[in-house]
């Protein structure tokens, strides 16, 4: 290192992290960014009504979760019983996460929040009665960007949400849809409720439309620079200074359960000489470290090229497109923090 900056730095390379069912739990908490998510906070762009009728929706679904005894309260009952889950479709950026997190803080008593892949990472960890444990009993459970690219996560994980709907916990999901993709949002939806099997008579489903508001100003595109030193030269905390062909290498040693703890106490990130991804199997796992990066709100500084352009035309033509435009989005913010 030639630069003077006064910050601690480190690689990322150096680090092997291990992770237990317990740690995963407590780690089942909206992201940083989203602290202070309320239905209040959120704005909805006027230009798609279908954002003010997406808080309307959290709100009523949100008064089953605030204050109710958690025995049995969702089981059909001579009344009209309320619907036990809430699935939010849409694009990327249009608030799906904010609305999420929102409901959580809102609910009152055991409560969990997290993505599919943290969820599933769970399973892998304690097993699947071991999970059951960890989870029965919560009022809510929140699953951010539910996935259905693999259909024995998939079915594992409609298994699993049976269960604890059947013992009386709410369950509230999102998942995105590519913007330009006509027709899609609506299509992944009848998915989702298809895989959910017996639970998808008592779903209501919101397809939430709208610009991703990381982009809503102008388009942005992700920061490269010419000169790693000179910027780590103005960076404090705590830094991981890496090429990024090797970060791509360590990641692949690593279960994606472990990727947030990868990333303990780091304020910024430095990927070296970015260049483009050619194995979907990697490009895959660097779309999960980044989801933890944007969780964990970390700086991120690159040279080479530009993030946002790792992933070539073959693989946002493929089966994946919406992970990598996920991605993309991501990168995009955490270059321009």
């Amino acid at each position: 290192m030639t630069n003077e900056t006064t910050a601690v730095v480190v690689s990322l390379t150096d680090r092997n992290p291990s992770i237990t069912g317990p740690e995963i739990v407590a780690e089942l908490v909206p992201p940083r960014q989203f602290d202070g998510a309320s239905l209040d906070n959120y704005r909805p762009d006027p230009d798609y009504p279908s954002q003010a009728a997406a808080v309307a929706a959290v709100e009523a679904f949100g008064q089953g979760a605030a204050g109710t005894a958690h025995k049995g309260f969702f089981r059909r009952k001579a009344a009209a019983p309320r619907t036990p889950g809430l699935y939010l479709d849409g694009g990327f950026g249009v608030g799906k996460t904010h609305l999420l997190a929102a409901l959580w803080h809102r609910s009152q008593g055991p409560k969990y929040f997290g993505t599919f892949i943290e969820y599933t990472a769970l399973v892998g960890a304690v097993g699947y009665q071991g999970a059951i444990t960890q989870l029965k009993g919560a009022v809510v459970v929140c699953i951010d960007e539910f996935e259905l690219d693999d259909p024995g996560d998939t079915m594992m994980m409609t298994r699993l949400l049976g269960e604890l709907a059947d013992d009386g916990t709410r369950i509230a999901a999102t998942s995105n849809t590519p913007p330009n993709a006509l027709g899609e949002g609506r299509f992944a939806a009848a998915d989702f409720l298809r895989e959910i099997q017996g639970l998808s008579d008592r779903f209501e489903t919101l397809r939430i439309d709208g610009n991703d508001y990381r982009r809503r100003e102008v388009e942005a595109h992700a920061v490269a620079t010419d000169d790693v030193d000179a910027a780590l030269a103005t960076v404090d905390g705590t830094v991981s200074d890496d090429s990024f062909g090797d970060v791509v290498t360590h990641l692949a040693t690593l279960h994606p359960s472990k990727y947030v703890k990868l990333l303990d106490g780091l304020d910024t990130v430095v990927f070296r000489d970015v260049a483009p991804l050619h194995d979907q199997v990697e490009a895959l796992r660097f779309v999960a470290f980044v989801d933890r990066l944007y969780d964990a709100q970390v700086r991120i500084i690159a040279s080479g090229l530009p993030l946002d352009e790792v992933f070539g035309a073959e693989m946002l033509a493929g089966g994946y497109r919406k992970k990598y435009l996920r991605a993309m989005s991501r990168l995009v913010a955490l270059t321009l923090l």
